[in-house]
């Protein structure tokens, strides 16, 4: 449900009544990935998705049904011959739907309101949910914040609470969504529960280096996929507002020395458009050496071999240049700076997501893959 708490937030501050109904499990090719959400206020309107169309009309009639009765309920959805746009995935998946009231004198209600509030607001933290279980545990929630705080209590064992807390706070330092069982008395053993964890973190850092024309589609392109997009660039007459309007910020300063002062994490993509060797070589060489998801190069082949020998010179391992991308992005045949931008957000994502940059005509591996969760603490996938 935080893939959707602006608007959820909203519905919160306004005092509605509503109903989330959230993906909690999911088996083959499901189009969305747990956490994805649809919700329903009292007044019939709806927001977000849970399958992309294929279940959405059933789910918005168990929704106002969850409003009336003030009850949490799971169902399955699969695939259906006889009537499978109304109640089936006709992409032959299978996933499981947790449908939740939020009404307005519920004791979940606080809990829900704070992780709403936190998720709207680009905070960090996490919401676990009881999805399968004991019925008077279904839909329990508990909220865990980085400081070790937390909100709301998943009944049931004293140690329950303290274990489902140190779950979502590995999956928060991960950035992950995803479930998690672990038994009804808090130990690994007992009668177990299922926990949906849904982390809101900050979005992913992508930072380009060189402002040129190219780094001007990428950082449009960047936005698109959810990441918090920093150019840089020593030039001045270079690096402005008026030619990266899609930037959320702009460096004036030498790249490598922005870099060793950068806010980093593992998730954080580096794309160095600049392909001038002054400014590349001692860029790479430390950006090679940091905890990174992705580091890109822009530049020809020739300038590809011209660069990893300059690399090799300054003391770059073979294991550190393997790291590298380069030349930058997947073969599209790209021509223009826009084209570019998509080679190199395609490869982007095929990283993060375990792709193989392949068409997907003829081939017979999964259109979606296991992978860890969106980097912006969103849920669900695409082709």
């Amino acid at each position: 449900m935080l893939d959707i708490a602006e608007d959820l937030h909203r519905w919160v501050e306004q005092g509605r009544t509503f109903a989330v109904a959230t993906v909690v499990a999911v088996g083959g090719s499901a189009p969305r990935q747990p956490g994805a959400a649809l919700a329903v206020d009292s007044e019939g309107t709806a927001i977000g998705s849970v399958s992309g169309g294929c279940v959405e009309g059933a789910v918005y009639e168990m929704c106002r049904e969850a409003m009336e009765s003030g009850s949490t309920i799971v169902e399955r959805f699969g695939y259906s011959d006889d009537d499978a746009f109304a109640v089936g995935l006709t992409c032959g998946g299978v996933i499981d739907i947790m449908i939740t009231p939020v009404q307005a004198q519920a004791p979940s209600r606080e809990v829900y309101a704070a992780a709403l509030a936190t998720a709207a607001t680009g905070g960090t933290a996490a919401l676990a949910r009881i999805t399968d279980g004991p019925a008077e545990l279904l839909g329990r929630a508990l909220l865990v914040r980085t400081d070790g705080s937390g909100q709301g209590t998943l009944g049931g064992h004293p140690e329950l609470d303290r274990t489902a807390a140190a779950e979502a706070r590995a999956m928060l330092d991960a950035g992950r969504t995803g479930t998690v069982t672990i038994g009804e008395d808090g130990s690994r053993c007992g009668r177990p529960l299922t926990l949906l964890v849904e982390a809101s973190v900050p979005p992913p850092r992508l930072i380009i280096f060189g402002a040129i024309d190219f780094a001007s589609a990428l950082a449009r392109v960047g936005k698109l996929i959810g990441y918090h997009v920093t150019v840089c660039d020593a030039r001045p007459v270079f690096a402005t507002a008026d030619r990266f309007p899609d930037a959320d910020e702009i460096v004036i300063d030498w790249p490598h020395r922005y870099l060793a002062s950068a806010a980093i994490d593992s998730r954080t993509v580096l794309c160095v458009l600049t392909h001038d060797a002054k400014f590349d070589i001692p860029l790479l060489e430390l950006a090679l050496t940091l905890p990174v998801a992705y580091v890109g190069a822009m530049g020809s082949r020739r300038t590809h071999l011209d660069r990893n020998a300059r690399l090799r010179e300054v003391g770059v391992t073979e294991l550190e240049l393997a790291r590298l991308r380069s030349p930058i992005g997947l073969d599209l045949g790209a021509r223009t700076p826009e084209e570019t931008a998509l080679s190199i957000a395609a490869e982007i994502v095929a990283s993060r997501r375990g792709g193989t940059g392949a068409s997907l005509t003829g081939a017979h591996t999964p259109i979606h893959h296991e992978g860890p969760a969106d980097p912006a603490g969103r849920t669900g996938s695409a082709a």
